[in-house]
């Protein structure tokens, strides 16, 4: 009860975009329950980099507990040399949601290279004269968030060129014991798709860097530092952090915990609350008529989750301008929502409802795997859809055993429930 109580009020605040500046100086018994990696890093006085020429994988999310940056421990440690910074998605403050460029830290006179521009990977040229790179970027726990592949890209590269790859351990905010959702298929993979996975994978960036370089046998220096005090069980309300949004649309907790579900409509033509205040809160077309739709839904019963209808006109993106009806999104239990089971009811109901109107075809870029798809389009129940997959999901949890390591993990023979 203490936990959902919690949960309900941390659920209610949106995120706080946060720059280079501290935040708060903490005393001791106002340290959050988990540290970073950066934070364990930082105790160690840097010594893991001594006498390394650094280059830094991270954005706005990169703080430690007091709210520094870990541009600022890097650049002033006194132990390594910070020599080059590298963007991802959103841009290194995260505020952007275009291509990002090449420019220079206007603080510290840094080379910013962009890792969503003209290429997505470090090239050998911007890794020239660096000793270790180091990457310190929050996730939120989504197979198709794209921070995890430029870990994945930039791990590859750090192989290839034959130096450390650090990465700096963060919680994944939706925990680590759900793990949801049909396998990627592979021959999908892309940049919102590294490699096959489950939709949420129930691992911190830590241990997926771990999976991937044993997977993909990539032979990387990988040395990762652990987070201290995060259980597998946690969501981010119950690491003590603040919450930073990760990218733009990502505004809060309730919306990291929707977003595995809501993503799946992404590139249909069914509006997912982009260019609203409420983005992966509210889902919604012209054609939809928001009283049948949330009715449908709220019968479909899935554990952790309402519907509300709702008329609403997104300003950007998906249906801009036009009024769509659709529902808002209430999560009544997070613990118990399978996001996943959530998304896909959304689709199966669309497709039933507005079989004329619904391009079901457009969500297998995100899902990711044709055989759910054609079963979603044959009218099979997303339950059982889920459950189909439960050999593949199985095998997956047993394989990513030794990549974990946090504490308990659920029974591999467990799936979709």
């Amino acid at each position: 009860m203490r936990r959902f109580i919690i949960a309900a009020t941390f659920l209610a605040i949106s995120g706080l975009v946060c720059l280079r500046t501290p935040i708060i100086v903490l005393g001791a018994d106002q340290a959050p329950r988990v540290l970073n990696g950066i934070d364990i890093l930082r105790r160690q006085n840097f010594a893991p980099l001594a006498g390394k020429r650094v280059g830094l994988v991270t954005n706005h999310t990169g703080l430690a507990a007091d709210g520094t940056s870990t541009i600022d421990l890097l650049l002033n440690s006194g132990v390594c040399k910070l020599v080059a910074l590298f963007s991802p998605e959103h841009g290194i403050r995260g505020i952007m949601d275009s291509k990002v460029s090449l420019s220079v830290d206007e603080t510290t006179g840094l080379p910013i290279y962009s890792l969503y521009g003209d290429t997505r990977r470090p090239t050998p040229e911007m890794l020239r004269g660096i000793d270790a790179l180091v990457y310190d970027i929050q996730d939120v726990g989504a197979r198709f968030y794209t921070y995890s592949t430029t870990m994945a890209y930039c791990m590859e590269e750090a192989a290839k060129a034959g130096i450390p790859y650090y990465l700096l351990d963060r919680p994944n905010p939706i925990g680590g014991t759900l793990v949801e959702g049909p396998i990627l298929d592979a021959d999908k993979t892309s940049f919102i798709g590294y490699m096959p996975l489950p939709v949420r994978h129930g691992m911190t960036l830590g241990e997926l860097a771990r999976y991937i370089n044993a997977e993909r046998k990539l032979g990387a220096d990988l040395r990762v530092i652990a987070m201290q005090g995060w259980r597998r069980s946690y969501f981010f309300y119950d690491t003590d952090q603040l919450w930073v949004n990760p990218s733009p649309n990502m505004r809060s907790i309730l919306e990291a915990i929707l977003y595995p579900g809501v993503c799946l409509l992404e590139a249909t033509n069914v509006s997912v609350g982009r260019g609203t205040d409420r983005p992966f809160e509210i889902v919604g077309a012209p054609w939809i008529e928001p009283r049948r739709f949330a009715a449908a839904l709220n019968a479909a019963r899935v554990p952790g989750v309402k519907y509300v209808p709702l008329y609403f006109t997104p300003n950007a993106s998906t249906n801009q301008g036009m009024k769509c009806g659709g529902v808002q999104l209430i999560l009544t239990n997070p613990e118990r929502l399978n996001s996943v089971l959530f998304g896909m009811t959304l689709i199966s109901v669309l497709h039933k409802l507005y079989p004329d109107k619904f391009e079901i075809a457009k969500v297998l870029r995100l899902l990711g795997n044709e055989r759910a798809l054609e079963r979603l389009k044959a009218g099979r129940p997303p339950i059982e859809i889920l459950k189909a997959g439960d050999p593949d999901l199985r095998r997956f949890m047993t394989r990513r055993q030794k990549a974990l390591i946090y504490g308990r993990t659920p029974n591999p023979k467990e799936g979709n429930r």
